[in-house]
Order: C-alpha cells, then sequence, then structure tokens
C-alpha cells in the first residue's frame, strides 16, 4: 500500500475500495503515516466526499483496529448516545447515570473538545482524580456495577479513529459527513452496543448549520449504523444558542450537578436530556413507549437514584466519593468572574453559538493544537436563554476568566455575540426532528 496513491486517488474523485481503505487505517493505527499524509487525506474526504460503501469500509476498518468490547455477563440491554457536538453540550453527564438508573448498561465512549465544541472529557477532567482511559476490567466493572461508564478512547479501542479525531480538529476537515460518520460509529461498534441514539446538531453553534446537511448526517449514521447491527435513531436539535446555560468545563460540571439535583428543570438542557432518554429506553425495550420512558427518567431524577449512579461511576473511576455533597471542595474557580452586562434593553433574539465556543477557547479552555493545556476553570455560566428580555446593564452572563485582561476581553466578545431586538423573537422548537 502506498499511501499517497490513495490519497491522490480520492483526491481525483476516485471511489476507493475496501481493501484500499483497511490498509490505509491499518497503516494509520500502526503509526506509518505522518500527520501531513493524515491530513491530506481527511481533506481528500471532505472535498471529494465518499459512498455509502465507502463510508461503511471506513466505520468497519477504524472499529477493527483495535479491541471490540463483549459485554456476554451483563444481563441489561447495552446502550448509548452520542452527541454530534456543540455549545454548552453536556448532555452525555446526565443521560448516562440516568439511562443506567432506568435499567440500561450505558458504556460511554466520550471525546474530547474538536472545533469550537466542548468536549465530554475535558469536562470529566475538571473532576479530580477522574480516570477518562481506564484499563478494560476497570471500565467493564464500572459498567456492571454502577450502570455507566464515561471513558474516553483507550489504546486499544478504534485507535485509528483516535489519530484521525485529532489532526481533523486542527485541519479545518471536522464538518465531514463520511469521516463524521465513521468516527462515531467506529467507537460504538468497537464498544459493542445494542442500540445507540444520536443528536445531531444543527445551527449556527453545530458543524451542521444547515438543517438539510444535518438530516443527511443523521441518515448516514442511522442507516451505517442499523446495517451494522447496530439499533439505532436520530433526534436532531438546535444548536443557534448555547444548550445549558454554561459553556467551559468545571463550569458545564457544576450544570451537570445541579441538573442532577432538580435545579435545571423547565430548561432546554432538560428538553434535550429526557427526551434522548427516552429514545434510548424505548429501543432498548425497556420501555413500551416515550411517554412511560419519560416517566421513568423523571423518577429516577426526582428520588436521587440518577444522582446515585453518577457518583458511583465518579468514586469508581477514581473522582472524589462525595463530590455531589462538596462540589467546591473539588470544582476549582477562575479567580476572575466578571457579569457582562446587556448592550441595550430588549429581548435577546439572537447569538453566535459558535461564536461564544470560540470564545471559550481564546479563555483557555479549548485546544487550538492537540498538545494544548485547558484551563478547566474558564468559560461562561448564567447565560440567559433566547427570548429573554433584559435591561441594560441587566448581567446575561458570567465570565469566569484566568485574569483581569482575559475577563474583559471575553466580557466584551460575548456582549458582541448577542443581538437584542424590541420585538420578541419567535425561537425554533429545541427538537427538531426524529429519524
Amino acid at each position: 500500500m502506498i499511501p499517497q496513491e490513495i490519497i491522490r486517488r480520492k483526491r481525483d474523485g476516485d471511489e476507493l475500495d475496501a481493501a484500499e481503505i483497511s490498509s490505509f487505517i491499518a497503516a494509520l493505527a500502526a503509526g506509518q503515516l505522518s500527520e501531513g499524509q493524515i491530513g491530506a487525506f481527511a481533506m481528500a474526504v471532505w472535498f471529494k466526499g465518499m459512498s455509502r460503501a465507502e463510508i461503511v469500509a471506513l466505520t468497519l476498518a477504524m472499529a477493527d483496529s483495535g479491541d471490540r468490547l463483549q459485554w456476554a455477563d451483563i444481563d441489561r440491554p447495552i446502550a448509548d448516545k452520542h452527541s454530534t457536538g456543540g455549545v454548552g453540550d453536556n448532555v452525555s453527564l446526565m443521560l448516562a447515570p440516568i439511562a443506567a438508573a432506568c435499567g440500561l448498561a450505558v458504556p460511554m465512549i466520550s471525546g474530547r473538545g474538536l472545533g469550537h465544541t466542548g468536549g465530554t472529557l475535558d469536562k470529566l477532567e475538571s473532576i479530580p482524580g477522574y480516570m477518562i482511559t481506564p484499563d478494560a476490567d476497570l471500565f467493564h466493572k464500572v459498567v456492571k456495577e454502577a450502570g455507566c461508564a464515561i471513558i474516553g478512547q483507550t489504546g486499544t479501542l478504534a485507535p485509528a479513529d483516535g489519530r484521525l479525531y485529532a489532526v481533523r480538529d486542527v485541519t479545518a476537515t471536522v464538518d465531514s459527513i463520511p469521516l463524521i460518520t465513521a468516527s462515531i460509529l467506529s467507537k460504538k461498534l468497537a464498544a459493542g452496543l445494542e442500540t445507540l441514539v444520536l443528536d445531531v446538531k444543527v445551527g449556527n453553534g453545530a458543524f451542521m448549520a444547515d438543517r438539510d446537511q444535518a438530516e443527511i448526517l443523521a441518515r448516514s449514521l442511522v442507516e451505517v449504523a442499523n446495517g451494522a447491527g447496530v439499533k439505532t435513531s436520530a433526534l436532531i436539535t438546535d444548536m443557534n444558542q448555547p444548550l445549558a446555560d454554561s459553556a467551559g468545563n468545571a463550569v458545564e460540571m457544576r450544570n451537570c450537578l445541579d441538573f442532577l439535583a432538580g435545579r435545571k428543570a423547565d430548561t432546554r438542557l432538560e428538553t434535550v436530556v429526557l427526551a434522548l432518554a427516552a429514545e434510548m429506553l424505548v429501543k432498548s425495550g425497556v420501555a413500551a413507549s416515550p411517554d412511560e420512558a419519560e416517566r421513568m427518567a423523571r423518577r429516577v431524577l426526582s428520588s436521587g437514584k440518577a444522582a446515585e449512579v453518577f457518583a458511583r461511576m465518579v468514586s469508581m473511576l477514581g473522582g472524589p466519593a462525595d463530590l455531589i455533597e462538596n462540589p467546591d471542595r473539588y470544582l476549582a474557580r477562575a479567580p476572575v468572574a466578571k457579569p457582562v452586562p446587556a448592550a441595550r434593553s430588549g429581548w435577546l433574539a439572537a447569538c453566535d453559538a459558535r461564536g461564544i465556543g470560540v470564545s471559550v477557547i481564546d479563555l483557555g479552555g479549548g485546544r487550538r493544537h492537540p498538545a494544548d493545556r485547558i484551563d478547566h476553570r474558564v468559560g461562561f455560566s448564567e447565560l440567559l436563554p433566547l427570548g429573554t428580555r433584559v435591561n441594560a446593564g441587566e448581567p446575561i452572563a458570567l465570565v469566569h476568566a484566568a485574569d483581569d485582561a482575559a475577563a474583559e476581553r471575553a466580557v466584551a466578545a460575548l456582549a458582541a455575540h448577542y443581538r437584542i431586538t424590541e420585538e420578541k423573537p419567535e425561537l425554533t422548537p429545541v427538537i427538531a426532528g426524529l429519524i
């Protein structure tokens, strides 16, 4: 296999056969390709696309580049969820323990921040001691005993995707439907799932800003996954504003703990979490209907059972056993906090969600290069939702920064990301469709 020939053929728009794709991915996993070659391949795919057969071959090759997990000794349905990425999207942190508390086993393989979007693993690393790459035995034990485990890719689980994922992040090739499909599903196939629910974001803060493109991606994911034997559906959800009222790492972890404690009811975030939970439970056969499934999810939240599952998962993976009771003891706060005043009176009518994500990176809460270190303390909290009436000077968010200069820059940037109008806006629903 000559890598540059495969790159050339894809660059020229040729359809690669399964053997070519398999050999290229095997070389990638073995460390035999340079970052330049990986980036060139990703860019060729971005420009020329892939046929459905090529996407299936790429997905299977990446899934087969490492181990495949087995769950034969667990007598609950094996299920998971994946989001295509957004701003303030910490759904996985709450959804996994809710689904586990309702009777599912959830081995969730998550990723770091990608482009302007936040990463579940980066949020979890704001918890002291939390192991995002446990060995296979501990991962299995946590899923079996706690009901869920949210971890990152280990060196033996879809290793080809791990390297390709990092290169895509810094080569402007994130928003390629074939690469997104193969990246997501290779990890899910390797994780041994029976059912999968996807959260495909659409809007100015998503990789797919166009509804038609989001539906194309959702159908690609659903068709490839179902074709590989995993029962899969997808929700299309709105990402024209941050989903949670926080964007960052430790600030989103606090948001998660508040949600599990019942302090985020009647929010857009709750709507998405409960809808995804319902879809997981129905797909897995645990609930007969979405209404029944939502009632189950609400019960485990109100009873505290979901919070108990989350606490057990954190403790078993090396984090503090009393995180929920004492978050201030463990979640670091940035030394500077400044409010963002509304520029004028009126209605919060629109925002640049992508710009908000980029502003988190500018604060140090995300990466420009794969090796960059993250400041988990920084970000935004108390973000008011669109459709809120504000008065001039009233805070629309709170900036958390490492120093005064960074805080001042972030205050100005965030204020510029919002549009305030005299007329009350008509907002799009947070759940746009089901595939």
